[in-house]
Protein backbone atom coordinates (compact mmCIF):
# COMPACT_ATOMS: atom_id res chain seq x y z
CA UNK A 1 0.00 0.00 0.00
CA UNK A 2 1.60 3.37 -0.90
CA UNK A 3 0.42 5.11 1.98
CA UNK A 4 1.85 8.02 0.66
CA UNK A 5 -0.35 8.60 -2.05
CA UNK A 6 -3.27 7.63 0.23
CA UNK A 7 -2.27 10.06 3.14
CA UNK A 8 -2.05 12.91 -0.10
CA UNK A 9 -5.65 11.83 -0.97
CA UNK A 10 -6.59 13.27 2.58
CA UNK A 11 -5.03 16.32 2.11
CA UNK A 12 -8.32 19.08 2.00
CA UNK A 13 -10.25 16.72 4.58
CA UNK A 14 -7.03 16.87 6.96
CA UNK A 15 -6.59 20.75 6.49
CA UNK A 16 -10.64 21.26 7.25
CA UNK A 17 -11.00 19.05 10.48
CA UNK A 18 -7.17 20.68 11.83
CA UNK A 19 -9.47 23.77 11.56
CA UNK A 20 -12.17 22.89 13.06
CA UNK A 21 -10.46 21.31 16.15
CA UNK A 22 -8.57 24.46 16.24
CA UNK A 23 -11.08 26.86 16.31
CA UNK A 24 -11.62 25.41 19.77
CA UNK A 25 -10.00 27.44 22.53
CA UNK A 26 -9.28 24.31 24.77
CA UNK A 27 -7.36 25.61 27.59
CA UNK A 28 -7.87 24.70 30.83
CA UNK A 29 -10.47 26.65 32.56
CA UNK A 30 -11.30 26.22 36.26
CA UNK A 31 -13.72 28.94 35.91
CA UNK A 32 -15.91 26.94 33.75
CA UNK A 33 -15.25 23.49 34.96
CA UNK A 34 -17.90 20.95 36.53
CA UNK A 35 -18.52 17.25 36.80
CA UNK A 36 -19.57 17.47 33.38
CA UNK A 37 -16.59 19.20 31.68
CA UNK A 38 -13.46 18.87 34.88
CA UNK A 39 -11.08 20.96 32.83
CA UNK A 40 -13.75 23.73 31.84
CA UNK A 41 -15.82 23.70 28.47
CA UNK A 42 -12.89 24.38 25.97
CA UNK A 43 -11.21 21.19 26.34
CA UNK A 44 -15.03 19.31 26.85
CA UNK A 45 -15.79 20.10 23.19
CA UNK A 46 -12.46 19.46 21.78
CA UNK A 47 -12.83 15.88 23.36
CA UNK A 48 -16.55 15.57 22.08
CA UNK A 49 -15.63 16.64 18.65
CA UNK A 50 -12.95 14.31 18.62
CA UNK A 51 -15.75 11.57 20.14
CA UNK A 52 -18.38 12.35 17.18
CA UNK A 53 -15.66 12.23 14.41
CA UNK A 54 -14.86 8.58 15.44
CA UNK A 55 -18.59 7.70 15.81
CA UNK A 56 -19.70 9.07 12.34
CA UNK A 57 -16.49 6.92 11.12
CA UNK A 58 -18.22 4.03 12.55
CA UNK A 59 -15.95 3.01 15.07
CA UNK A 60 -16.15 2.08 18.81
CA UNK A 61 -16.24 5.42 21.09
CA UNK A 62 -15.72 5.89 25.08
CA UNK A 63 -15.95 8.91 26.85
CA UNK A 64 -14.31 8.37 30.55
CA UNK A 65 -16.17 11.20 32.58
CA UNK A 66 -15.22 14.02 30.28
CA UNK A 67 -11.58 13.92 31.09
CA UNK A 68 -10.17 11.12 27.89
CA UNK A 69 -11.56 9.19 25.49
CA UNK A 70 -10.81 6.49 22.76
CA UNK A 71 -12.07 5.70 19.73
CA UNK A 72 -10.95 2.14 18.53
CA UNK A 73 -11.17 -0.39 15.66
CA UNK A 74 -9.93 -3.61 14.97
CA UNK A 75 -10.22 -6.85 16.76
CA UNK A 76 -7.86 -9.29 18.84
CA UNK A 77 -6.69 -9.77 22.14
CA UNK A 78 -4.08 -7.30 21.72
CA UNK A 79 -3.85 -3.44 21.90
CA UNK A 80 -1.92 -0.73 20.56
CA UNK A 81 -2.60 2.58 21.20
CA UNK A 82 -2.04 6.00 19.58
CA UNK A 83 -2.14 8.94 22.74
CA UNK A 84 -2.73 12.35 22.02
CA UNK A 85 -4.23 15.36 23.23
CA UNK A 86 -6.49 18.32 22.51
CA UNK A 87 -5.81 20.50 25.35
CA UNK A 88 -3.15 23.51 24.64
CA UNK A 89 -1.53 26.10 26.67
CA UNK A 90 -2.63 29.67 26.90
CA UNK A 91 -2.43 31.70 23.16
CA UNK A 92 -0.42 34.31 25.02
CA UNK A 93 0.06 37.81 23.10
CA UNK A 94 1.84 38.56 19.55
CA UNK A 95 0.00 36.57 17.15
CA UNK A 96 0.13 38.02 13.67
CA UNK A 97 -3.43 36.30 12.91
CA UNK A 98 -6.09 35.15 15.74
CA UNK A 99 -4.93 32.21 17.64
CA UNK A 100 -8.10 29.92 17.70
CA UNK A 101 -8.90 31.03 13.77
CA UNK A 102 -6.57 28.46 12.47
CA UNK A 103 -5.53 30.37 8.85
CA UNK A 104 -3.96 29.01 6.42
CA UNK A 105 -1.00 30.48 4.63
CA UNK A 106 2.20 30.12 3.00
CA UNK A 107 1.67 26.65 3.10
CA UNK A 108 0.62 26.18 6.75
CA UNK A 109 -2.22 26.26 9.32
CA UNK A 110 -1.32 28.99 11.76
CA UNK A 111 -2.93 28.25 15.26
CA UNK A 112 -2.71 27.37 19.61
CA UNK A 113 -1.99 23.55 18.84
CA UNK A 114 -1.13 23.19 15.52
CA UNK A 115 1.72 21.31 16.30
CA UNK A 116 0.88 20.22 20.21
CA UNK A 117 -1.05 18.16 19.84
CA UNK A 118 -4.10 19.04 17.19
CA UNK A 119 -1.77 18.97 14.51
CA UNK A 120 -0.37 15.23 14.95
CA UNK A 121 -3.57 14.00 16.89
CA UNK A 122 -5.74 14.51 13.53
CA UNK A 123 -2.51 13.42 11.86
CA UNK A 124 -3.24 10.19 13.87
CA UNK A 125 -7.00 9.91 12.98
CA UNK A 126 -6.74 10.20 9.82
CA UNK A 127 -4.24 7.27 9.45
CA UNK A 128 -6.98 5.44 11.41
CA UNK A 129 -9.01 6.50 8.68
CA UNK A 130 -7.11 5.26 5.71
CA UNK A 131 -6.17 2.08 7.28
CA UNK A 132 -9.59 0.85 7.96
CA UNK A 133 -11.23 1.86 4.58
CA UNK A 134 -7.83 0.37 2.84
CA UNK A 135 -9.73 -3.26 4.49
CA UNK A 136 -6.46 -4.54 5.79
CA UNK A 137 -7.33 -6.47 8.11
CA UNK A 138 -5.71 -5.88 11.83
CA UNK A 139 -4.96 -8.82 14.15
CA UNK A 140 -5.08 -6.01 16.80
CA UNK A 141 -7.24 -3.32 17.92
CA UNK A 142 -6.07 0.07 17.74
CA UNK A 143 -7.62 2.65 20.04
CA UNK A 144 -6.59 6.15 19.24
CA UNK A 145 -6.78 7.57 23.32
CA UNK A 146 -7.73 11.22 23.98
CA UNK A 147 -6.68 13.05 26.82
CA UNK A 148 -7.85 16.66 27.68
CA UNK A 149 -5.30 17.89 30.27
CA UNK A 150 -1.91 17.28 29.22
CA UNK A 151 -0.83 20.35 29.36
CA UNK A 152 -1.62 20.40 33.26
CA UNK A 153 -0.52 17.37 34.70
CA UNK A 154 -1.98 14.28 32.99
CA UNK A 155 -5.24 14.17 35.27
CA UNK A 156 -6.93 12.95 31.98
CA UNK A 157 -4.49 9.80 31.45
CA UNK A 158 -4.19 8.93 35.32
CA UNK A 159 -8.35 8.77 35.69
CA UNK A 160 -8.33 6.95 32.21
CA UNK A 161 -5.91 3.73 33.61
CA UNK A 162 -7.74 3.60 36.48
CA UNK A 163 -10.55 1.48 34.52
CA UNK A 164 -9.09 1.22 30.85
CA UNK A 165 -6.93 -1.50 29.67
CA UNK A 166 -3.16 -0.67 29.19
CA UNK A 167 -2.21 -0.71 25.44
CA UNK A 168 0.36 -3.97 25.18
CA UNK A 169 2.36 -1.40 22.91
CA UNK A 170 1.87 2.72 22.12
CA UNK A 171 3.26 5.75 20.97
CA UNK A 172 2.37 8.96 20.98
CA UNK A 173 2.29 11.60 18.24
CA UNK A 174 3.29 14.44 20.42
CA UNK A 175 7.27 15.51 20.05
CA UNK A 176 9.82 14.38 17.33
CA UNK A 177 10.67 12.34 14.32
CA UNK A 178 12.31 9.88 14.30
CA UNK A 179 11.73 8.03 17.55
CA UNK A 180 11.62 9.51 20.89
CA UNK A 181 12.62 6.02 23.42
CA UNK A 182 13.89 8.06 26.25
CA UNK A 183 11.72 10.95 28.54
CA UNK A 184 13.27 12.69 31.16
CA UNK A 185 11.81 12.57 34.21
CA UNK A 186 9.58 15.33 35.59
CA UNK A 187 10.17 16.73 38.86
CA UNK A 188 8.10 20.00 40.28
CA UNK A 189 10.74 21.84 42.82
CA UNK A 190 9.93 24.66 45.02
CA UNK A 191 12.38 26.89 46.18
CA UNK A 192 10.33 28.94 49.22
CA UNK A 193 11.99 32.20 51.38
CA UNK A 194 11.79 31.96 55.05
CA UNK A 195 12.16 33.15 57.82
CA UNK A 196 10.61 36.48 56.57
CA UNK A 197 10.21 39.88 57.97
CA UNK A 198 9.21 41.49 54.98
CA UNK A 199 12.17 44.18 54.04
CA UNK A 200 13.45 46.10 50.97
CA UNK A 201 11.93 48.50 48.66
CA UNK A 202 10.17 45.46 46.48
CA UNK A 203 6.56 45.40 47.34
CA UNK A 204 5.49 42.66 44.82
CA UNK A 205 7.03 40.68 42.00
CA UNK A 206 5.12 38.01 39.38
CA UNK A 207 6.30 36.03 36.42
CA UNK A 208 5.19 33.17 34.98
CA UNK A 209 1.89 31.35 35.21
CA UNK A 210 2.63 27.26 34.30
CA UNK A 211 5.79 25.47 35.18
CA UNK A 212 6.32 24.22 31.79
CA UNK A 213 6.62 27.44 29.93
CA UNK A 214 9.49 29.73 29.79
CA UNK A 215 7.44 33.45 31.28
CA UNK A 216 7.85 35.77 28.80
CA UNK A 217 6.15 38.83 31.10
CA UNK A 218 7.01 39.89 34.61
CA UNK A 219 5.99 42.81 36.15
CA UNK A 220 7.22 44.39 39.36
CA UNK A 221 6.15 46.80 42.01
CA UNK A 222 8.94 49.33 43.51
CA UNK A 223 9.15 51.72 46.42
CA UNK A 224 11.43 53.74 44.62
CA UNK A 225 10.53 57.13 42.50
CA UNK A 226 10.00 56.17 39.27
CA UNK A 227 12.43 59.10 37.74
CA UNK A 228 15.10 56.98 39.50
CA UNK A 229 15.20 53.96 37.57
CA UNK A 230 13.45 55.23 34.26
CA UNK A 231 16.58 55.97 32.77
CA UNK A 232 18.23 53.17 33.61
CA UNK A 233 15.34 50.91 32.74
CA UNK A 234 15.09 51.84 29.36
CA UNK A 235 19.35 51.30 29.35
CA UNK A 236 18.46 47.67 30.18
CA UNK A 237 16.31 46.71 28.06
CA UNK A 238 17.85 48.22 24.86
CA UNK A 239 20.79 46.36 26.00
CA UNK A 240 18.74 42.99 26.19
CA UNK A 241 17.17 43.68 22.95
CA UNK A 242 14.04 43.46 25.42
CA UNK A 243 10.64 44.91 25.36
CA UNK A 244 9.57 46.86 28.29
CA UNK A 245 7.47 49.46 30.65
CA UNK A 246 8.09 51.78 33.82
CA UNK A 247 5.21 53.19 35.07
CA UNK A 248 3.84 55.07 38.64
CA UNK A 249 1.85 53.45 40.31
CA UNK A 250 0.76 50.07 41.23
CA UNK A 251 1.51 48.62 44.92
CA UNK A 252 4.23 51.19 45.09
CA UNK A 253 6.07 53.96 43.87
CA UNK A 254 5.87 52.60 40.26
CA UNK A 255 5.60 49.33 38.38
CA UNK A 256 7.76 48.01 36.08
CA UNK A 257 6.83 45.27 32.98
CA UNK A 258 9.43 43.43 31.13
CA UNK A 259 8.80 40.71 28.37
CA UNK A 260 11.07 38.05 27.40
CA UNK A 261 10.59 35.18 25.20
CA UNK A 262 8.14 32.14 25.70
CA UNK A 263 9.37 28.52 25.07
CA UNK A 264 9.11 24.98 26.51
CA UNK A 265 10.48 24.10 29.68
CA UNK A 266 12.39 21.12 28.44
CA UNK A 267 14.99 23.71 26.39
CA UNK A 268 14.63 26.78 28.86
CA UNK A 269 17.41 28.40 26.57
CA UNK A 270 15.26 28.31 23.63
CA UNK A 271 13.37 31.54 25.52
CA UNK A 272 14.02 34.48 27.37
CA UNK A 273 12.97 33.95 31.06
CA UNK A 274 11.34 37.56 32.03
CA UNK A 275 11.58 36.89 35.52
CA UNK A 276 15.27 36.17 35.82
CA UNK A 277 15.90 39.25 33.55
CA UNK A 278 13.88 41.40 35.76
CA UNK A 279 15.23 40.13 38.79
CA UNK A 280 18.55 40.83 37.20
CA UNK A 281 17.93 44.19 36.53
CA UNK A 282 16.37 45.41 39.83
CA UNK A 283 19.17 43.39 41.96
CA UNK A 284 21.39 46.30 42.16
CA UNK A 285 18.69 48.25 43.90
CA UNK A 286 17.19 45.84 46.60
CA UNK A 287 18.43 45.55 50.28
CA UNK A 288 16.89 43.33 53.28
CA UNK A 289 14.63 40.14 51.96
CA UNK A 290 13.61 41.92 48.70
CA UNK A 291 17.44 41.50 47.83
CA UNK A 292 17.65 38.34 49.46
CA UNK A 293 15.09 37.22 46.44
CA UNK A 294 16.64 38.72 43.70
CA UNK A 295 19.98 37.92 44.29
CA UNK A 296 19.03 34.02 44.30
CA UNK A 297 17.28 34.13 41.23
CA UNK A 298 20.06 35.40 40.09
CA UNK A 299 22.28 32.77 41.57
CA UNK A 300 20.15 29.70 41.14
CA UNK A 301 19.36 30.71 37.33
CA UNK A 302 20.73 33.36 35.80
CA UNK A 303 23.78 32.01 34.69
CA UNK A 304 22.11 28.92 32.71
CA UNK A 305 19.71 26.25 32.74
CA UNK A 306 21.54 23.02 33.58
CA UNK A 307 21.40 23.77 37.61
CA UNK A 308 24.87 23.75 38.35
CA UNK A 309 24.86 26.53 40.80
CA UNK A 310 22.44 24.53 42.58
CA UNK A 311 24.24 21.18 42.93
CA UNK A 312 22.01 19.54 40.29
CA UNK A 313 23.41 19.35 37.24
CA UNK A 314 24.11 15.78 35.48
CA UNK A 315 24.09 14.29 32.32
CA UNK A 316 24.46 10.88 31.08
CA UNK A 317 24.30 9.07 27.48
CA UNK A 318 20.92 8.11 27.16
CA UNK A 319 19.36 11.16 27.54
CA UNK A 320 21.88 14.19 27.97
CA UNK A 321 21.35 16.79 30.53
CA UNK A 322 19.45 18.04 33.44
CA UNK A 323 17.39 20.98 32.59
CA UNK A 324 15.96 23.60 34.87
CA UNK A 325 12.89 25.92 34.12
CA UNK A 326 12.43 28.86 36.53
CA UNK A 327 8.31 28.62 35.52
CA UNK A 328 6.52 30.94 38.33
CA UNK A 329 8.65 33.48 40.10
CA UNK A 330 6.77 35.38 42.69
CA UNK A 331 7.33 37.97 45.91
CA UNK A 332 5.30 39.60 48.15
CA UNK A 333 5.63 41.73 51.68
CA UNK A 334 3.39 38.88 53.50
CA UNK A 335 4.76 35.64 52.60
CA UNK A 336 8.19 36.38 50.66
CA UNK A 337 9.34 34.86 47.62
CA UNK A 338 9.17 31.74 45.84
CA UNK A 339 10.47 30.07 42.49
CA UNK A 340 8.56 27.09 41.59
CA UNK A 341 10.50 25.22 38.82
CA UNK A 342 10.05 22.32 36.45
CA UNK A 343 13.04 19.96 36.50
CA UNK A 344 13.64 17.53 33.64
CA UNK A 345 15.88 14.94 34.46
CA UNK A 346 18.21 12.45 32.85
CA UNK A 347 17.05 8.74 33.08
CA UNK A 348 20.06 7.47 35.62
CA UNK A 349 19.81 10.69 37.38
CA UNK A 350 20.26 10.06 41.67
CA UNK A 351 17.03 12.49 42.48
CA UNK A 352 17.68 11.93 46.33
CA UNK A 353 21.19 12.28 46.17
CA UNK A 354 21.00 15.54 44.49
CA UNK A 355 18.22 16.84 45.86
CA UNK A 356 19.98 16.40 48.95
CA UNK A 357 23.44 18.01 47.17
CA UNK A 358 20.73 20.73 46.43
CA UNK A 359 19.72 21.30 50.06
CA UNK A 360 23.31 21.74 51.23
CA UNK A 361 23.64 24.59 49.00
CA UNK A 362 20.94 26.68 49.73
CA UNK A 363 21.87 26.85 53.57
CA UNK A 364 22.10 30.45 54.49
CA UNK A 365 20.69 31.57 51.16
CA UNK A 366 17.26 32.08 53.31
CA UNK A 367 15.60 29.80 50.68
CA UNK A 368 14.64 25.70 51.38
CA UNK A 369 13.42 22.87 49.01
CA UNK A 370 10.22 21.50 48.43
CA UNK A 371 9.78 18.45 45.99
CA UNK A 372 6.21 19.24 45.01
CA UNK A 373 6.03 16.41 41.87
CA UNK A 374 7.74 13.69 40.54
CA UNK A 375 7.21 11.56 37.22
CA UNK A 376 10.16 9.05 36.60
CA UNK A 377 11.77 9.01 33.30
CA UNK A 378 10.45 6.49 30.85
CA UNK A 379 12.74 4.17 28.37
CA UNK A 380 12.27 1.37 25.70
CA UNK A 381 15.62 -0.54 25.19
CA UNK A 382 17.17 0.46 21.61
CA UNK A 383 17.06 -3.20 20.78
CA UNK A 384 12.84 -3.76 21.60
CA UNK A 385 11.01 -5.20 18.12
CA UNK A 386 8.69 -2.60 18.82
CA UNK A 387 11.37 -0.15 18.43
CA UNK A 388 12.66 -1.44 15.52
CA UNK A 389 9.26 -1.86 13.27
CA UNK A 390 9.11 1.70 13.72
CA UNK A 391 12.26 2.51 12.70
CA UNK A 392 11.58 0.32 9.56
CA UNK A 393 8.36 2.35 9.13
CA UNK A 394 10.43 5.81 9.21
CA UNK A 395 13.06 5.04 6.72
CA UNK A 396 10.49 3.37 4.27
CA UNK A 397 8.13 6.24 4.82
CA UNK A 398 11.36 9.12 4.51
CA UNK A 399 14.37 7.75 3.00
CA UNK A 400 16.43 8.86 6.38
CA UNK A 401 17.76 6.83 9.36
CA UNK A 402 15.52 6.41 12.08
CA UNK A 403 17.93 7.43 14.91
CA UNK A 404 16.45 7.38 17.97
CA UNK A 405 16.08 10.36 20.50
CA UNK A 406 15.72 11.13 24.17
CA UNK A 407 13.88 14.53 25.34
CA UNK A 408 13.18 16.72 28.50
CA UNK A 409 9.26 16.80 27.38
CA UNK A 410 7.13 14.85 28.79
CA UNK A 411 4.78 12.74 26.37
CA UNK A 412 1.66 10.46 27.37
CA UNK A 413 4.55 7.85 26.07
CA UNK A 414 5.53 7.61 29.87
CA UNK A 415 1.90 6.07 31.10
CA UNK A 416 2.29 3.31 29.17
CA UNK A 417 4.48 -0.06 30.31
CA UNK A 418 6.08 0.02 26.64
CA UNK A 419 5.28 3.37 24.49
CA UNK A 420 7.47 5.96 22.52
CA UNK A 421 7.14 9.62 21.40
CA UNK A 422 7.09 8.99 17.47
CA UNK A 423 6.86 12.62 15.92
CA UNK A 424 5.17 14.58 14.30
CA UNK A 425 7.83 17.36 14.27
CA UNK A 426 10.31 16.14 11.18
CA UNK A 427 14.23 17.01 12.12
CA UNK A 428 15.23 20.05 10.66
CA UNK A 429 11.55 22.17 11.48
CA UNK A 430 11.63 24.78 14.16
CA UNK A 431 9.72 23.78 17.27
CA UNK A 432 7.24 26.36 17.55
CA UNK A 433 4.91 24.94 20.30
CA UNK A 434 4.01 26.83 23.07
CA UNK A 435 5.09 30.01 21.35
CA UNK A 436 3.17 33.04 19.38
CA UNK A 437 2.39 32.11 15.43
CA UNK A 438 2.66 28.11 16.23
CA UNK A 439 1.84 26.37 13.15
CA UNK A 440 2.38 23.02 10.92
CA UNK A 441 3.60 22.54 7.81
CA UNK A 442 0.99 21.28 5.35
CA UNK A 443 3.67 18.85 3.73
CA UNK A 444 4.36 17.33 6.90
CA UNK A 445 0.76 16.80 8.23
CA UNK A 446 0.41 14.61 5.36
CA UNK A 447 3.44 13.07 5.34
CA UNK A 448 3.15 11.93 9.55
CA UNK A 449 -0.60 10.69 8.64
CA UNK A 450 1.11 8.22 5.76
CA UNK A 451 3.97 7.60 8.38
CA UNK A 452 1.44 6.96 11.08
CA UNK A 453 -0.66 4.77 8.59
CA UNK A 454 1.89 2.55 7.97
CA UNK A 455 2.72 2.07 11.29
CA UNK A 456 -1.20 0.82 11.91
CA UNK A 457 -0.82 -1.74 9.38
CA UNK A 458 3.03 -3.11 10.10
CA UNK A 459 2.16 -3.01 13.65
CA UNK A 460 -1.75 -4.41 13.41
CA UNK A 461 -2.14 -6.12 10.83
CA UNK A 462 -2.07 -9.38 9.77
CA UNK A 463 0.20 -9.39 6.79
CA UNK A 464 4.02 -7.85 7.97
CA UNK A 465 4.77 -6.69 4.47
CA UNK A 466 1.96 -3.68 4.32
Amino acid sequence: MDWKTEAARSEAAMINDLQSLISINSVLDESTASEHAPFGEGPRRALDWMLEEGRKAGMTVKDIDGKAGHIEMGEGPELLGILCHVDVVPAGDGWTTPPFQADVRDGKVFGRGTIDDKGPTIAAWHAMKLVKESGIPLNKRVRLIIGADEESGFRCMDRYFETEEMPDIGFAPDADFPIIHAEKGIAGLVFSQGPFNGTGPLASFRSGSRTNMVPDEAVADIRLPEEALCGPFEEFVREHGLEGEIRSGGEADCRLFLKGRAAHAMEPEDGINAGIRLAEFLDPYMDGDAARFTSFVLQAFGEGSRGHSLGLGYRDEISGETTLNAGILAYNEESGGEVSVSMRYSVTYPLDEKLSACRNVLEGSGFGLDLSSDSPPHHVDADDPFIRTLQHVYERQTGEKAELLAIGGGTYARTLEKGVAFGMLFPGRPDVAHQADEYVDVEDLVKAAGIYADAIAELAGNDPAH
